[in-house]
């Protein structure tokens, strides 16, 4: 089973598109290595105060790819310098 996720966040600590990727890198980089997950910027590359990140789960049990989804969108939402603005799951 496949559970993927889309998010936006608005972004507060940044001003400049270099801020923003390196914030984004860390982030990423971090729920990588932690969860069993894929996670990529997919939309607003261009804008340094809002990004969109897709993320995509897969594991024999629907109930345990959305749990791991679940938990990352967490980890990111934990993250004081932005604020998640929406989010969509998908099961796939």
């Amino acid at each position: 089973m496949i559970v993927a996720a889309e998010c936006e966040f608005f972004l507060y600590e940044t001003h400049s598109l270099k801020e923003k990727r390196a914030i984004l890198q860390r982030m990423l980089t971090r729920a990588r290595q932690q969860y069993n997950i894929s996670i990529a910027e997919t939309d607003y590359q261009d804008l340094w105060q809002r990004t969109g990140l897709t993320l995509a789960a897969v594991s024999s049990s629907g109930k345990v790819a959305e749990r791991e989804i679940d938990r990352v969108l967490n980890f990111l939402m934990s993250h004081s310098g932005w604020e998640m603005t929406s989010s969509k799951k998908y099961h796939l």
